[in-house]
């Protein structure tokens, strides 16, 4: 969750990021109830201050007293006894008052948690405002020569393109009426060369990574507790997206999520744990199976491979010194890994700046990498599409949004030697079979064949061409 210091410091820069994120919290009543809460906290400390004193005090007093009653005529012995019974009394009742504040506290906890998990992470200052998609604004283009998405694809290539479902239906790469009888709808079955091609696109990502950027592999569990879920700030916004596994209602003592991202195991890594500064930054890669419920896109993107449940990702995330400039740096770096894992697959793509309307509440900045894909878009007056650009990567800068609610912390020089959250940032490397779309699409051939991309073929046996 957020600093919650650094809300009371300005409030105002909260509430107007989430009012730009279009995301409801409730500032006001977290100040209160937050208020309220150090008042009790304040009474609390200040009774049990006075309750050291009193043991301090009360122990040779209460000695003077008795060794008095020896010799004390009656009428003092009764003056004796209440002052022996209110020094008795008074720690009894400074505990029993704080016994209650203490139980006040625990139950307002709870709901000053809750509303602090809804604040979202305040955007950057340079970030544009917008209400969402629509608003993100282009940075900037790349395409390979021979190939330029302003011009129809006809006209460069000499002969009108097929989709990636009509192309996967001709080459036998994928089953959807199959995966729809196993699994429901959003649901397929690479066959053949589509599942050779999905490896080989998920192999060279992951290799590329690994071996010319320097990351460290690893493995990450994709069923995990809500806390994870929580922790990495996909709940209580995502919650809708995330399959739900219900181990409670048989026996178990918690419930499971099925993750839709491997950066929720790779940020889960380091949960509850502090780090030494000069082991950072810490940049890991997986390669996961994905799951996504994609509540709310109904009617959205139904057909073929673009918006399914279950998919593969190679993911990388770096986690950083807590500093601003760092982790500009590492975005633009992340950002940069990518750009040239798409150029080595020829395949043209653009970067959008993200407006604050389409950050999430997690992100202080994202920018989406998106492909070109000559099978979507509107129809054009032939009844073909005229291609578009379509999401397939977003680069995330967190700062210590994540690391804040995993109690991931970081100790060293610039900490001033007391631990401090760390940063944490993400994007997507590769996902297949989304990335199948443009790879199919812009190297089909006019005799039904698809070209494999050069970077790809040391991955499908040399091979140069499907179909």
């Amino acid at each position: 969750m957020i600093d919650l210091k650094a809300l009371r410091d300005d409030p105002d820069r909260f509430k107007d990021g989430a009012r730009k994120k279009r995301i409801a919290a409730d500032i006001d009543q977290i100040l209160q109830i937050d208020d309220h809460r150090r008042r009790l906290l304040t009474e609390a400390e200040t009774l049990r201050s006075e309750q050291n004193r009193l043991a301090k005090e009360s122990g040779p007093q209460m000695g003077r007293l008795s060794a008095e009653m020896k010799t004390a005529d009656a009428g003092r012995k009764a003056a004796i006894e209440a002052e022996l019974a209110e020094l008795r009394n008074r720690p009894a009742a400074l505990k029993a008052r704080i016994q209650a504040l203490e139980g006040e506290i625990q139950q307002i906890d709870p709901r000053l948690d809750e509303l602090l998990l809804h604040v979202p992470q305040p955007p950057d200052p340079d970030v544009p405002v917008g209400a969402g998609a629509e608003d993100n604004v282009e940075v900037r283009v790349w395409h390979p020569p021979h190939f330029d998405p302003k011009k129809s694809f006809e006209a460069q290539r000499g002969f009108r393109p097929k989709t990636h479902m009509q192309l996967v239906h001709d080459l036998g790469l994928v089953s959807f009426e199959r995966g729809v009888k196993m699994s429901g709808t959003r649901s397929y079955v690479l066959t053949g060369d589509g599942m050779l091609l999905h490896q080989a696109v998920l192999r060279f990502a992951f290799e590329r990574m690994v071996m010319r950027n320097g990351f460290t592999p690893v493995s990450v569990p994709v069923i995990v507790r809500e806390e994870c879920m929580v922790g990495t700030g996909f709940f209580p916004a995502g919650r809708e997206q995330a399959y739900h596994i219900e181990e409670s209602k048989r026996g178990s003592g918690y419930d499971l999520f099925l993750t839709g991202t491997g950066e929720v195991g790779l940020m889960g890594l380091h949960q509850d744990e502090i780090l030494d500064e000069r082991s950072l930054p810490l940049k890991y890669v997986t390669v996961s199976p994905c799951f996504r419920r994609e509540a709310g896109a109904a009617g959205k993107d139904t057909a073929g491979l673009y918006r399914v449940h279950a998919f593969e990702k190679v993911e990388q995330v770096v986690i950083c010194r807590p500093d601003e400039r760092e982790s500009r740096v590492w975005h633009a770096k992340m950002i940069g890994f990518v750009e040239e894992l798409l150029r080595e697959l020829g395949l043209p793509y653009r970067l959008l700046q993200c407006c604050t309307g389409d950050l999430g509440p997690k992100n202080a900045d994202m920018v989406d990498i998106e492909s070109w894909m000559p099978g979507r878009g509107d129809a054009g007056p032939d009844g073909a599409p005229t291609g578009a650009w379509s999401e397939t990567h977003s680069a995330s800068r967190l700062y210590d949004f994540q690391c804040r609610r995993l109690n991931l912390r970081v100790k060293g020089e610039s900490t001033g030697g007391r631990p401090a959250p760390a940063h944490s940032l993400n994007n997507t490397v590769i996902a297949s079979p989304r990335v199948l779309i443009p790879l199919l699409e812009m190297y089909q051939n006019q005799d039904g064949s698809v070209t494999i991309p050069e970077a790809l073929r040391p991955y499908m046996a040399g091979r140069d061409r499907i179909g």
